[in-house]
């Protein structure tokens, strides 16, 4: 298959796609390797595409939602909290868009994680563990930004003050 017409189809599998896709399943897909989808959203996104890679596969922004409400979070705890932080967002109706760090040279880090549900956060958390990478929060001695997203600000309220609650708020 023609690289244009492979990164059309590519397109159009993300834009069609209610869940992320992996590199691997686009690869099996088109019949090319893992390296050539990985080049062709390279590519994509220079010229413009906004595809976000996440723990989960790649995966294009919906526009056509309805609106969300959202909230900067500041958190600090140790690897062994990332459980319960992230549980406690999605288990009351809330999406963890990204964990954001601020890297002394580098400046802001961040880090596309789109957990929506339980599932997510169970293959992020066995990809942290298989590969025995540390979380960005390990560069600022646990303290990071997460932006969250929620239906309501109910949601978001209830998430905050039982974020408190567990200890992980940073103040």
């Amino acid at each position: 298959m023609e690289a244009v017409n492979r990164r059309t189809e590519l397109l159009l599998l993300l834009k069609k796609s209610s869940e992320p896709v992996t590199g691997n399943e686009m690869a099996r897909g088109l019949g090319v390797s893992r390296q050539v989808i990985v080049q062709d959203i390279a590519i994509l996104r220079a010229a413009g595409e906004n595809i976000l890679a996440t723990p989960q596969g790649y995966v294009l922004p919906r526009t056509n939602i309805e609106p969300a409400v959202r909230a900067v979070v500041a958190c600090r705890h140790s690897f062994e909290k990332i459980e319960d932080e992230i549980g406690i967002i999605v288990d009351l109706g809330g999406k963890v868009l990204d964990v954001i760090v601020e890297h002394p040279v580098y400046g802001e880090m961040r880090g596309n994680l789109m957990i929506a549900n339980r599932r997510d956060l169970s293959i992020f958390l066995k990809q942290l563990h298989k590969t025995e990478a540390q979380p960005l929060s390990a560069l600022t001695d646990g303290v990071h930004l997460h932006t969250i997203e929620a239906p309501a600000q109910a949601n978001i309220n209830e998430i905050l003050f039982c974020l408190e609650q567990a200890g992980l708020i940073v103040r």
